[in-house]
């Protein structure tokens, strides 16, 4: 009987030892995790921290080159104008003188 007590304590410790590893094991793959997360955590904040500021900048200096953007826009469309105007006139020019040499004796 003493030796069934003592095979059964003798299984039980081991269990028990067994049960003990595989905890320590999880703590350390844990512990692993953790330090992984917090470097993550930390490179993504190098990162990212510097974003809002460089979107607002970015935001700016896109409604600032919208605006410049439609000041060209009028720009371009009087010079187009200017450009429609003098190419009338040159063709009224080279009409005029057309007829000019047509009727001078």
């Amino acid at each position: 009987m003493l030796t069934v007590v003592l095979i059964v304590n003798a299984l039980i410790a081991l269990l028990c030892l067994y049960v003990a590893w595989q905890v320590w094991n999880l703590r350390r793959v844990l512990a692993n995790v953790a330090d992984t997360l917090i470097s993550v955590e930390r490179n993504t904040y190098a990162v990212l921290h510097g974003a809002p500021n460089a979107i607002i900048k970015g935001q700016r200096g896109t409604r600032q080159l919208r605006k410049q953007y439609r000041q060209l826009q009028t720009q371009l469309q009087r010079a187009e104008q200017v450009l429609g105007l003098l190419s009338l006139g040159q063709t009224a020019w080279r009409r005029r003188s057309t007829v000019v040499r047509r009727f001078k004796p």
